[in-house]
């Protein structure tokens, strides 16, 4: 099923989120990780286009930028979306604290905390670095809240195939997950898995 992505808006305040109405009420998927993890180019290898923007400086993204989903394409794209992506700023190189980070702005936690139509939580983190104790806690946060997650292992075109197992490995006993999908926006390595597990949230 061909999905066409259409930016919604970016949000920069909790009143700016998207409402809940006829046309835009699917599942939302949200997608958090430090600031060089290489979020926006996985989005972008996710929709097929640069819909999300890269910056050479990490952490230039400072609000939630939403992207619809919709079936088909033109004229015969259907009115609803199917899914929205939600693309949330990095949370740089600090550690998290018990309001998420410092370094996010206020409205992210509300969002993660209250937002109903948050379905999926994409925790990004980097297969070619040791575990870091941010993602940890983040991948915490998820398990005290009960949000639906997801880890994602980025860059795995940059580790051979013994290397990046023992990297998984690693970062599933780090992070105390059962699951970490490898993951490389340059070869498009896991893109297909990866949105099977997206659409099913659709379903």
């Amino acid at each position: 099923m061909r999905l066409s992505p259409v930016f919604l808006l970016s949000a920069t305040d909790v009143s700016h989120f998207p409402a809940e109405n006829k046309t835009h009420n699917a599942p939302e998927i949200a997608f958090l990780g430090r600031s060089n993890v290489g979020k926006s180019s996985l989005i972008n290898a996710l929709l097929g286009s640069k819909e999300a923007h890269t910056s050479s400086t990490p952490g230039r993204t400072r609000a939630i930028n939403f992207f619809a989903l919709h079936e088909g394409a033109g004229a015969k794209m259907k009115l609803r979306p199917s899914l929205i992506f939600a693309d949330l700023p990095g949370y740089g190189y600090a550690k998290i604290s018990k309001s998420i980070s410092a370094e996010w702005p206020s409205f992210i936690e509300p969002y993660l905390a209250d937002r109903e139509q948050l379905a999926l939580c994409i925790c990004l983190v980097d297969t070619n670095i040791p575990p870091q104790e941010s993602d940890t806690q983040l991948i915490e946060y998820f398990k005290q809240t009960q949000r639906p997650y997801l880890v994602v292992g980025t860059k795995s075109d940059r580790l051979s195939n013994n290397v990046l197992a023992k990297s998984i490995a690693a970062l599933k006993r780090d992070h105390g997950v059962e699951e970490v999908i490898p993951i490389s926006a340059k070869t498009n390595a896991g893109i297909n898995l990866l949105w099977q597990r997206l659409m099913a949230v659709g379903e």
